[in-house]
């Protein structure tokens, strides 16, 4: 870590959407720099945090309470008004991370991407990659940023689709759905965690549990994310992803983005809008 802070230009351009413990930890002081940490449910109540760390509450202020599906994205204004109270300015680097390895950071990621901000990256491996490293750690205290900052969301169409997108993607034999959920949830065997849903998953759809692009809490090597998804995906390049609530998805948007892919949907309802008792179809097994 650095002694002194530095300035805005000291954080350095982004090597891409990863970044390690090690890049973090060498401008963790500079001027510019900002850390998110985006754990949700069970890991959000860690009680520690990188030093400096600002909550982005997915469980909270950070998903649009007044919808009725879970972690469902904001509108443009509540989401710039709840960057701004995080502090964050619009020429600010942002790096997000949760408590568990990558798993809610990844949404947090695509999220700022979805609302037009680029200077974003997720650490590799989380916190527990960062304490693994023997990197300092701060109990979390209460309050918010020392003073208001300037982002403004400027929504990219496309980053965030609905039922209907996923419908045309299921019929598109150059597009493909991917669902990170379990594979146990994907086959129907499994109980789904939220009551009044149905089992299985959408016809046509490909199982990828998010997990299986991981190795130890970290996302795997480009080459190795591209033989994974290469393997599943042929020479279908516009992908769209989901899970339970649109959490997970994004994590195989990221590993998709490492791997090389551009046209990369997340489907931001997910199972809880797409498994609700409607016309949408749902099969079961593998």
């Amino acid at each position: 870590m650095t002694d002194d802070a530095g300035t805005a230009d000291d954080a350095g351009s982004l090597p891409g959407p990863l970044v390690g413990a090690d890049w973090l930890a060498t401008r963790l002081a500079t001027t510019g720099l900002v850390v998110l940490d985006a754990s949700v449910g069970v890991h959000r109540e860690a009680g520690r945090r990188i030093p400096g760390a600002r909550r982005f509450d997915i469980d909270g202020e950070m998903s649009d309470a007044a919808g009725p599906l879970p972690h469902t994205m904001p509108g443009a204004a509540r989401f710039t008004e709840e960057m701004r109270a995080l502090g964050v300015d619009g020429t600010d680097t942002v790096v997000v991370y949760d408590a568990a390895g990558v798993y809610s950071s990844a949404r947090a990621w695509w999220m700022l991407r979805a609302m037009g901000f680029d200077r974003v990256a997720v650490l590799d491996g989380g916190l527990p990659a960062w304490t693994a490293a023997g990197l300092p750690v701060e109990e979390v205290a209460p309050g918010g940023a020392e003073r208001a900052g300037d982002f403004t969301a400027r929504p990219r169409e496309g980053m965030l689709v609905g039922s209907g997108a996923v419908v045309d993607a299921l019929a598109d034999p150059g597009s493909a759905v991917l669902d990170a959920r379990s594979r146990e949830r994907f086959a129907g065997t499994g109980a789904e965690p939220r009551p009044g849903l149905r089992r299985g998953h959408m016809p046509g759809a490909l199982n990828l549990p998010f997990g299986d692009i991981q190795r130890d809490g970290r996302m795997l090597p480009a080459g190795e994310l591209r033989g994974v998804l290469g393997a599943l995906l042929g020479e279908r390049e516009h992908l769209v992803v989901s899970c339970g609530s649109g959490v997970t998805a994004c994590v195989l948007a990221l590993g998709a983005e490492l791997a090389g892919y551009r046209e990369v949907s997340v489907y931001d309802g997910s199972w809880s809008e797409w498994a609700r008792p409607s016309e949408l179809p749902v099969v079961t097994g593998a």
